[in-house]
């Protein structure tokens, strides 16, 4: 089991610095993980849908909540390793589903992300501005504005962002190039900040003798969101990455677009940002539906 553990280890540290997983969840998805990865001889990461149908079928005397517990989590692990480019499909369709929805990512109203700018306002307008405070400011416009993953932002170049181009190549895993967009109010921010970066640091985001870790993005953004005024629970850089998706969805953009942006190989994964609150829907119908007409007379 010794590949599938490190891959385990990765996927709930991700878990735990991006997703804003609670300590229990953790511990649940690790036994569930583990024990599956020893059913399978330590071949779960790169078990076939024959292989999960098997194990699945294992589960058969367990009750439904359990079932959708161990689902949920071997659902998680694959969506993970094929966003991460670990593997080339994702194989979780062959998973069971016993009467239970899948819930929606945690998102953010544009009221919540103004008020966190407006947090980010308050601390930059002092004078002289804080370090931390310029660095806060550049990984938040890159977190909400790019929608980057929290490794890749982290762990960005000190020359990665170009003051006059509009975009930045990342390189992720399996070696997939994809272009970023850049506002320029993210651009701003980040040459302020790269102001206070020493020359010779590799990073854009240094810390010690490497760059910010995960956990320190989680736990700076988590603070912000205190300042602002929202529970501290709803956030972390995946809420971001996921409220970036969903707000471009909501204003229109193009879903193979933000395939792209995203870094998805598989469309199936940038689908989960298609949800919508139930009044926007009935907004939508109610004024766009093309029966929708207060003359109209049934015959």
């Amino acid at each position: 089991m010794g590949g599938d553990r490190v891959l385990i280890d990765r996927f709930l540290e991700m878990m735990a610095a991006e997703a804003g997983a609670a300590r229990n969840t953790v511990a649940a998805y690790r036994t569930d993980l583990s024990l599956a990865s020893a059913t399978l001889g330590g071949t779960l990461a790169e078990a076939d849908a024959a292989a999960i149908g098997r194990l699945a079928d294992g589960w058969a005397t367990l009750a439904k909540s359990t079932v959708a517990r161990k689902a949920s989590a071997l659902r998680r692990f694959y969506a993970f390793l094929a966003e991460e480019g670990l593997r080339a499909d994702d194989p979780g369709s062959a998973l069971p589903r016993p009467g239970t929805s899948r819930p929606l990512p945690r998102t953010l109203s544009g009221g919540d992300i103004e008020a966190m700018f407006a947090a980010i306002d308050v601390r930059i307008a002092r004078v002289p501005p804080d370090r931390n405070d310029l660095r806060l400011s550049a990984l938040f416009e890159l977190l909400y504005g790019s929608g980057l993953r929290a490794t890749e932002l982290v762990s960005l170049p000190r020359g990665a962002v170009v003051s006059d181009r509009p975009y930045l190549i990342l390189k992720g895993k399996g070696g997939r190039e994809r272009m970023v967009p850049l506002s320029d109010r993210a651009r701003a921010a980040v040459v302020r900040w790269r102001a206070q970066v020493p020359a010779a640091s590799p990073w854009l985001f240094p810390s010690g003798k490497s760059h910010l870790s995960r956990m320190r993005l989680y736990q700076v953004v988590r603070a912000l969101a205190g300042e602002a005024g929202i529970p501290p629970d709803r956030i972390s850089p995946h809420v971001l990455r996921h409220a970036f998706a969903t707000h471009l969805l909501e204003g229109g953009a193009d879903l193979r677009a933000l395939q792209a942006m995203l870094g998805h190989a598989d469309i199936a994964t940038t689908e989960i940002y298609t949800h919508v609150d139930a009044s926007r829907l009935v907004r939508l119908v109610s004024e766009l539906h093309p029966l929708i007409d207060a003359g109209r007379t049934r015959p």
